[in-house]
């Protein structure tokens, strides 16, 4: 990888490699989200995709991700702006913003326990999809975010 590429490069002209190496690996963006028909809000869940393993915030099956969760989505660098919802601490957005790096991001703290000790990730707080019964999804709601049609 090019060095420092985040901020030397626009994120159209990330290597498929820099990409996937900017994620800061929190695991918010596999977290389950209900949209509001009406509203357009999304209502951000506790609940992780059954695929994340909680402990690394990493998905347990990258490679066939698509095929196994047919409701995961790609974030890519010409979709940024349909992903809104991403948090304000995320690399994409951060970068896509015009702003840095956070000191805790495994590319600058050279791994991600820093990120998990600061409470970023969702090692804290998250519970797999494979724990909660359907019918008890709505109870495990944490936040209602707008989003601006």
């Amino acid at each position: 990888m090019r060095e420092r590429f985040w901020e030397r490069f626009d994120l159209e002209e990330l290597t498929g490699e820099e990409w996937e190496a900017l994620c800061d690996g929190c695991g918010q963006c596999c977290l389950l989200k209900f949209q509001d028909e009406e509203s357009g809000d999304l209502a951000v869940l506790n609940v992780a995709c059954e695929l994340l393993d909680i402990d690394s915030c990493r998905c347990s099956d990258y490679a066939h991700r698509f095929a196994r969760v047919p409701d995961c989505t790609q974030l890519t660098p010409k979709r940024i702006d349909d992903f809104r919802w991403l948090p304000k601490s995320c690399a994409y957005r951060r970068v896509a913003e015009g702003r840095k790096l956070a000191a805790w991001h495994p590319l600058i703290a050279g791994g991600p326990e820093r990120m998990h000790r600061k409470g970023i990730s969702v090692r804290s707080f998250a519970v797999s999809q494979r724990e909660v019964p359907e019918e008890e999804l709505e109870e495990h709601i944490i936040a209602i975010l707008p989003i601006d049609a």
